[in-house]
């Protein structure tokens, strides 16, 4: 049947009962033509809401529960996605993607079906549905947690209906499906004038615009790359020292892995550089004019140079994706652990662990970057704001290459490891330990966890710069040459190659975009004033005076800067055949920097973070990871000033509760809100 809705056409199937359920006879008819023509009234309804191409597969009234106050409504299945739609809620046109009431199918990562107290089936792809579900819980790859009660009365046949075709659809879900068409009612501009919220560095303009904005003088912006014939895994501009021709920046990256060969990733004001870099490869030859373009690129211009070994010190892939499957186990509301072995349970997890491991190389590397040597920096005072953080990602994380879908699961390889929401751990780490240094909000990182699992535009739906150019059919004029390692992409051309993630008011209206929005940053904690001004000789002709190791928490000199020379590399060979030192107790900062002492006394510049990682200092993300769970949320910080309301009224109320069990002999100071707090430990 279809329904027409905005001046578009949407399918909307109608419910049949299913042949497994017992219904026969002049009452089974009677019912099931009920059912469908209470389908099609609230079909003009639903289809409203829909974006073009999707379908609405089945529906079913319900009670979403674990919330306060539960919320009669809809659960609704669709080709795309599983939404509730609650009574009186009209799904805005400026808003198509709810980011409360939808479940993208591929987000979908468990799903049971509840029958009475003690009935309870886990609901795989092709499984068959025993009972005549009660409840269904819908467990989201981000920790989301959908738990919604069927009414009853005759309405038994739409829940068996409503959770087949969730099994169904998910079953024939796949990383191709996306939301089609989303910019038709969202930009309804095709003239490609429409301006990004934040650059998506795809010209050459956006990449000259912010090297000088970086202050990137000795550095420019090669179009080596320019059709993907030196790595698809890279973007198409990047930056190289000033004085390297394009054709040594192709001989050198040539010798590294997929071509990823060394190239700016941050100018420090003080004058030091972040490059990265992939491996060299280990049976590459190349001749003395390649070595020389290496070592030129490596160098930079510096006099002293650290290649950061982060092998010993991170977790692996393997170990990221174990531990954040034990997480999200662990923190299901049906968690098999003990509620008095929680936190020992979480410990085991490991994942704290990897995020202590994170920001002790953040703190050391930032030392580093912060006493002028060419070396790796984590952050800088301009991705503290909303705008800057949100360019850093764009530039760092894809634009780079980081390869989303792989590293999501979303491609069933076997290098899955969600180390980007390792990523956005460690940032909301830094926020607790720094609330007024940052001007965007714990919400904000919740939306951008979210939307890694959300297809809604190609931000995060590719790999590969290359890849989402291809599927927006951006570089269609252009000749794929290196194509090693990287699969076919789907035919067709849905998304708007327009539209990124950043185009927060897809999912977000605008009351919710404005909590993305620090209350408590204060721009005055980050003043430029206190970076150290860059030294007018700093870059140095000639090859560098010295080249250190940092690995396991010190610095070890080295004897030469590539791998062809007289002995293997750092980046040539496993990291263990190398001369290692004991891992070090004690951060560089701790050890009082502990750089070598020609480098020159440098105290601690005002206005440096250097994360705390030690015990308490690390804490659970309880806002993300236990959303399932929302008994647990009460207490946390809101990001609002009526969700700070509503909890001050929560702890009065807890106060009030605590106040009889204070002894007569202390009735005197039980109006002291602190003495209650410290008497009931």
């Amino acid at each position: 049947m279809w329904w027409g809705g905005r001046g578009q056409s949407f399918n909307i199937a109608p419910q049949k009962a299913e042949p497994d359920m017992g219904l026969s006879g002049p009452k089974s008819v009677q019912r099931t033509g009920m059912l469908e023509s209470r389908s099609c009234q609230l079909g003009s309804h639903l289809a409203s809401g829909c974006l073009p191409g999707e379908q609405i597969l089945a529906w079913a009234p319900g009670v979403r529960k674990g919330l306060e106050p539960e919320l009669p409504g809809t659960l609704i299945c669709t080709n795309l996605r599983v939404t509730f739609q609650p009574c009186g809620w009209q799904r805005s046109q400026e808003t198509p993607l709810s980011s409360e009431y939808d479940f993208v199918l591929v987000n979908i990562g468990r799903l049971e079906a509840v029958s009475g107290l003690s009935r309870v089936q886990l609901l795989r792809p092709g499984s068959p549905l025993k009972f005549t579900p009660e409840e269904i819980l819908i467990h989201g790859r981000d920790f989301r947690l959908l738990r919604v009660a069927f009414e009853a009365g005759g309405l038994e046949p739409q829940a068996f209906q409503v959770t087949m075709a969730i099994v169904r659809a998910r079953a024939q879900s796949s990383q191709a499906q996306q939301y089609a068409g989303i910019s038709l009612s969202k930009a309804g501009q095709s003239s490609g004038s429409r301006k990004p919220p934040v650059p998506l560095l795809e010209t050459s303009e956006d990449w000259e615009t912010e090297r000088k904005k970086q202050g990137a003088g000795g550095w420019r912006v090669s179009p080596v790359n320019e059709r993907f014939d030196v790595a698809t895994s890279l973007p198409r501009y990047f930056w190289v020292p000033k004085r390297t021709l394009d054709s040594e920046v192709r001989r050198a990256f040539g010798h590294f892995h997929q071509g990823r060969g060394p190239r700016l990733s941050w100018h420090h004001p003080g004058g030091s550089d972040l490059l990265r870099c992939g491996g060299f490869y280990t049976a590459s030859d190349p001749n003395k004019e390649d070595i020389r373009a290496v070592e030129s690129m490596l160098q930079a211009g510096h006099s002293d140079i650290v290649l950061v070994d982060t092998v010993d010190e991170l977790p692996s892939l393997t170990d990221v994706q174990l531990a954040h499957l034990k997480l999200r186990a662990l923190c299901l509301p049906d968690s098999s652990a003990a509620e008095e072995k929680w936190l020992s349970a979480l410990e085991g997890t490991r994942w704290l662990d990897y995020v202590r491991s994170c920001l002790r190389k953040a703190s050391d590397i930032s030392v580093l970057v912060t006493s002028r040597v060419r070396s790796v920096v984590l952050q800088a005072p301009e991705a503290r704001t909303l705008l800057g953080f949100q360019s850093l990602v764009q530039r760092e994380w894809v634009a780079a290459g980081h390869p989303f879908l792989t590293r999501l699961g979303v491609t069933g390889a076997s290098e899955e490891a969600p180390v980007f929401l390792l990523f956005l751990d460690c940032v909301w780490q830094l926020l607790q330990q720094f609330p007024a240094e940052f001007e965007f909000s714990e919400f904000f990182l919740l939306a951008l966890h979210d939307s890694a699992r959300v297809p809604d535009t190609l931000t995060f739906l590719r790999d590969t710069p290359w890849e989402r150019g291809k599927q927006s059919g951006q570089f269609n004029s252009y000749t794929q040459i290196y194509t090693a390692g990287y699969s076919q992409l789907p035919a067709g051309n849905s998304v708007n190659p327009q539209l990124s993630v950043w185009d927060w008011d897809l999912r977000y209206n605008s009351e919710q975009i404005l909590q993305f929005h620090n209350p408590g940053y204060d721009p005055e904690h980050c003043p430029d004033s206190w970076l150290p001004r860059q030294q007018p000789n700093f870059m140095v002709p000639g090859p560098p005076s010295s080249v250190w190791l940092f690995s396991r928490g010190a610095l070890t000199p080295l004897n030469q800067l590539c791998p062809w020379r007289d002995s293997p590399s750092l980046l040539a060979v496993s990291s263990r055949w190398l001369p290692r030192p004991a891992i070090s107790a004690e951060s560089l900062a701790d050890q009082e920097w502990g750089l070598p002492s020609h480098w020159g006394a440098c105290p601690l510049p005002p206005g440096l973070l250097l994360p705390g990682y030690l015990g308490p200092q690390i804490r659970l993300w309880r806002r993300c990871y236990l959303r399932g769970r929302p008994e647990v949320q009460k207490g946390l910080s809101a990001p609002t000033v009526s969700g700070l309301q509503d909890e001050l009224s929560h702890l009065q109320e807890l106060l009030r509760k605590w106040t009889p069990r204070i002894s007569p002999e202390d009735h005197s100071e039980k109006r002291d809100p602190n003495t209650i707090v410290s008497q009931s430990r």
